[in-house]
């Protein structure tokens, strides 16, 4: 991705905030983001923001409630400013003046097993079909998704490799027979296109040498909705949650869902908390069922369970 000051000057400062955000490794919408929201701090102050007091912190937020930015905006802005002052200018006294505002959240739209199936099937080709299971046979993130290679695919072990993750973090997701079908369907159909390659894209975008976009993803998952007269506003995270809570509703625990979904921050030093996963997803085997619209079947779970912690690519599906 290109750099986001690749084109504008860099200050010493803005320097120094960029790479705090790459030691940590911060995603680069994240860094554009964080720039974004220091910058506006910068203009409201009228000069540079390392020279802020609290009560500067004090009027930027009330200018904000005032100027009607919506609440999860200004608890963006808090995020970008809280690291910029705890951890570029080394200024945690002045990032605890900063105040997130509250505010209720909306629960987030759910599909049942019957409109997933309706909006797969409604779906306009092979590629979005494909694209769309994975994402809730496997509850991927849709930027998860986006970033699949053909290589990510392990057909031995019945999984699939998520390398580009949330945070940068790695981890596998499950690949039941089903979506491995349909994913070895779309090779030979993308074949033939002349658009799937074995160390390419899995969902190549309108160029073979680009990843299909999120913002084409979102897309799609409205135009399927649509046709399949689901009213309910949806998206592909409505995909990953209805994946969520089809196995909770199962009795599947809450801990082995946070792994499956990369919620659950495992450290491989920790060999209790290992143990503890490894139970859960023993239990998970034993009261899981088969589930209708693309979920994996029982012996597709058990695989997993028993691979989570491990890792190998193979060949492309032939």
């Amino acid at each position: 991705m290109t750099d986001p000051l690749a084109t504008t000057p860099i200050s010493p400062l803005r320097q120094r905030l960029i790479d705090d955000m790459n030691v940590r490794r911060f995603a680069p919408v994240t860094q554009r983001n964080y720039i974004r929201d220091v910058g506006r701090f910068a203009t409201f102050l009228g000069r540079s923001p390392d020279t802020a007091t609290a009560e500067d912190l004090h009027r930027f937020q009330v200018e904000q409630r005032e100027a009607g930015v919506p609440v999860p905006t200004m608890n963006s802005i808090v995020s970008a400013l809280r690291f910029f002052f705890t951890h570029t200018l080394d200024r945690p006294d002045l990032a605890r003046r900063l105040v997130r505002v509250m505010h209720p959240r909306k629960m987030p739209a759910v599909l049942s097993p019957d409109e997933v199936a309706r909006l797969l099937n409604a779906t306009t080709c092979l590629k979005h079909q494909a694209a769309l299971s994975v994402a809730y046979g496997a509850g991927l993130r849709v930027a998860e998704v986006s970033t699949l290679k053909v290589s990510d695919i392990d057909s031995e072990r019945m999984l699939l490799r998520v390398e580009r993750g949330k945070g940068g973090q790695y981890r596998n997701a499950m690949l039941s027979a089903d979506m491995l079908a349909l994913l070895r369907q779309w090779w030979k159909v993308g074949r033939q296109q002349g658009v799937m390659h074995p160390n390419g894209w899995l969902f190549p975008g309108m160029h073979a040498g680009k990843p299909i976009s999120t913002r084409q993803l979102h897309r799609i998952v409205v135009e399927a909705a649509r046709a399949a007269d689901i009213a309910k506003r949806v998206g592909p995270h409505t995909l990953r949650h209805s994946f969520a809570t089809h196995l909770l509703e199962d009795g599947v625990d809450i801990r082995v869902i946070q792994a499956l979904l990369g919620h659950a921050k495992l450290d491989t030093t920790d060999a209790q908390r290992q143990q503890v996963m490894t139970l859960e997803a023993h239990e998970f085997m034993r009261r899981f069922l088969l589930q209708p619209a693309g979920l994996p079947s029982r012996d597709t779970i058990e695989a997993l369970c028993l691979r989570l912690s491990q890792s190998r690519s193979i060949e492309p599906p032939p």
